[in-house]
This record gives C-alpha cells, sequence and structure tokens, in this order.
C-alpha cells in the first residue's frame, strides 16, 4: 500500500534580476547557492538552500515572482503518479513526474531515497501568529 509521504522539496520563482535575488537571499537570510545551471557569471537558474529555485526571465515585469512549479519530493513516485492522474491532472512535455492540475499549478515529483521522507517529517515547526 501506497503510504502517501511526500514533502514541498522547493519552489520554484521566475525572477527579472536573478544576480540581485542570489545575492539578496545569500547576504540578507544567510540562504548559500548550491546549485547553478548555467555559469555563476551567467546563470540560468540558481537553487539556494532551503528549497527556493530561481529561474532567470529578464522579460519579467510584474511586482511579484512568477511561481514557475513547486517540487514534490515522494517516498512512492509511481504510486503518487498514479494517484494525481486519478484527479484528473494531466503529465507536460517534460516528462510524466512534471504534472499540470486543472487550474493551471505545475507540479514536479521527485523520488524520496528510502527514509528520508520519515526524517523530514520528524521536524517540529514552530508557527508565530
Amino acid at each position: 500500500m501506497y503510504p502517501k509521504k511526500s514533502y514541498v522539496e522547493h519552489v520554484a520563482f521566475y525572477v527579472q534580476d536573478i544576480h540581485w535575488h542570489i545575492r539578496f537571499f545569500q547576504e540578507a537570510l544567510g540562504l548559500p547557492l548550491v546549485n547553478v545551471d548555467g555559469t555563476r557569471e551567467e546563470p540560468k537558474q540558481a537553487w539556494l538552500l532551503g528549497g527556493l529555485q530561481l529561474i532567470a526571465d529578464s522579460d519579467f515585469s510584474g511586482g511579484q515572482g512568477r511561481l514557475g512549479h513547486i517540487a514534490i519530493m515522494t517516498e512512492d513516485l509511481e504510486q503518487a503518479l498514479e494517484e494525481v492522474y486519478a484527479w484528473g491532472c494531466t503529465s507536460l512535455p517534460r516528462g510524466k513526474n512534471w504534472v499540470l492540475l486543472p487550474d493551471g499549478l505545475v507540479l514536479e515529483f521527485i523520488q524520496a531515497k528510502p527514509g528520508a521522507i520519515d526524517k523530514l517529517l520528524d521536524v517540529e515547526v514552530s508557527y508565530r501568529n
């Protein structure tokens, strides 16, 4: 039986000035850069510790970042995909793990290493109002 254990692995946003955003998250909040698509001088995308992906889009002119997708880490990729497709979601050309929800939200599903989900779900989070 599929245990239905998942978590949000990262959230991707389109930004006009990727260099500014990288510096901001590093210098203002201490989030280190963990990966880059392209070079550090001309990154197409950048990933920061904590699950933030920045996608360079020099044509973007909105007042807020534009959501690219939400990545979901799951314990059983095949079973999770079977579940979401049963809800009427559709796959995208990128692959069957890229899913389009009926309202246009895009999810990327990623297979977790054995035991990884339980470790993350064991973290206690405290929210302040």
